[in-house]
């Protein structure tokens, strides 16, 4: 798989890093910048956007992102996706003041591919 091939936009279910695991819904858009490193941007429950730079090695995505809240202060973390097809993405992911016995977690879907992927 080449770094192009993962260019675009996936439809997100994940959960918290928490012991609740609160689930949340939202998208995953990767676009290639200049230099031809992926930038990642999230848009969490239509209203949470992060962003992103990844690194990609042997199918894997590997995410530094980052993000504001709603009071201001900055959050960071890493996540990590194995890449099963160009089209489904499996991860997890944890930030930087997480509760440390936990791991987020996060499956992606191409848009327009999730229908065919289920049958």
């Amino acid at each position: 798989m080449d770094i192009r091939d993962l260019v675009g936009t996936f439809t997100i279910t994940g959960s918290n890093q928490d012991a609740e695991g609160e689930n949340y819904k939202g998208t995953l858009s990767l676009t290639l910048d200049e230099n031809k490193r992926i930038i990642a941007e999230w848009l969490i429950n239509e209203n949470q956007t992060q962003l992103g730079t990844v690194f990609f090695k042997d199918n894997i995505l590997i995410i530094n992102f980052k993000y504001q809240n709603e009071k201001g202060a900055i959050y960071k973390g890493v996540a990590v996706y194995k890449c099963i097809t160009k089209d489904l993405l499996d991860g997890f992911w944890s930030e930087k003041h997480g509760n440390p016995l936990y791991l987020g977690e996060e499956r992606c879907f191409r848009v327009g591919v999730q229908k065919e992927m289920s049958n």
